[in-house]
């Protein structure tokens, strides 16, 4: 987890990044930005808060070799010289220029700052940041205007809405860095750009990738491909699912094995999970790890998506959380019926 105190920026550089299918321009800056006190605490509130709560980490990547990552190598040299800084941020805004080509991608300020003193996951570590600001708010400026006020409409840009941004932290440099990732904007074909054609990250292979892939192999495994081996009801998928998250929320380690026995329990079932376990890895080309470090994070944002829920017809939805043997299926000359028992009416 990123903690927020004590951060120190020590220096930043700001271009202006057009898009350059649209013939918009590239536009750097001839030195570093002068900070005082002031401006520092508003791009301190403007640059952290969106990365308050994130536990998700990325590193940088290339397919032939980590030294080709244009971004991996700029911030690799300012860490290695705080002073080139401003050098290397004008080279990161050319390189984020010539990846600026999609048709819906907006110009805006690129900024890159130095930071002293950061804490991510206890560890004290510098920083460089990369933040990108493409929209703008419209602001009301009250002032004194004779004997009454007089108003003037601003753009601006709003601190508290970051529309991009990357932290690089000075750790695990020889893996790709430790590298947390906002993107705040884009929901179109132009989505990815930032992510991964200008930083080119993949996420970090830890204790937050392990779970959420073990996770999302389950219940693909539950919903997909379980009904069509055995004769599972609804009600039966609903309860593996809520077997699923109780053992990642009941326990500190995860073992795949242990997992196996006492969630799928079947020893058919048993065996057909293992088996999916292999193909899933292969068709999504990913490492599905037998034993780790569970984070309650992962299972926090993962656990909203396991929604137990029975969807009958369009007249009613049974949401079972608990006791499976407290639901029974049936039919009868009226139709399909599903018979729930309970103690109390809340």
């Amino acid at each position: 987890m990123i903690e927020l105190g004590g951060w120190q920026l020590m220096d930043i550089a700001v271009h202006g990044v057009g898009n350059k299918t649209n013939d918009e321009t590239l536009r750097c800056s001839l030195g570093p930005v002068k900070l005082d006190e002031e401006l520092e605490q508003a791009l301190s509130e403007y640059f952290f808060k969106p990365f308050q709560q994130k536990t998700e980490y990325f590193t940088f990547y290339h397919e032939s070799d980590l030294k080709y990552n244009e971004v991996y190598e700029f911030v690799s040299a300012v860490f290695e010289d705080p002073n080139l800084l401003f050098d290397q941020s004008v080279n990161l805004a050319k390189h984020l220029y010539e990846k600026s080509v999609h048709p819906k991608i907006k110009g805006g300020e690129f900024y890159v700052a130095y930071f002293k003193d950061c804490i991510v996951d206890g560890e004290t570590v510098d920083a460089v940041g990369l933040f990108k600001s493409e929209n703008k708010d419209t602001f009301l400026k009250v002032f004194p205007s004779g004997g009454g006020y007089g108003i003037n409409c601003e753009k601006g840009i709003n601190i508290h809405k970051l529309d991009k941004g990357c932290l690089v932290f000075n750790t695990e440099g020889d893996k790709g860095f430790v590298v947390a990732v906002v993107d705040n904007t884009n929901k179109g074909a132009e989505a990815q750009y930032w992510i991964d054609d200008f930083l080119h990250v993949q996420q970090r292979k830890d204790e937050y990738y392990n779970t959420q892939n073990v996770l999302s192999m389950c219940k693909t495994f539950v919903t997909k491909e379980l009904p069509g081996q055995f004769d599972v009801t609804k009600a039966d998928q609903a309860d593996l699912l809520n077997k699923s998250v109780k053992f990642f929320k009941d326990n500190d380690r995860f073992d795949m094995t242990e997992f196996a026995n006492e969630v799928m329990a079947q020893p058919e079932i048993v065996e057909s999970f293992n088996q999916f376990k292999q193909t899933y890895q292969k068709d999504r080309d990913i490492d599905i790890a037998d034993s780790f470090e569970i984070s309650d994070s992962a299972v926090k944002k993962q656990a909203k998506i396991f929604k137990s829920v029975i969807k009958l017809d369009k007249n009613f939805h049974i949401y079972i959380h608990g006791n499976r043997e407290l639901i029974e299926q049936g039919h009868d000359a009226r139709g399909k019926y599903y018979k729930v028992y309970y103690t109390e009416e809340t």
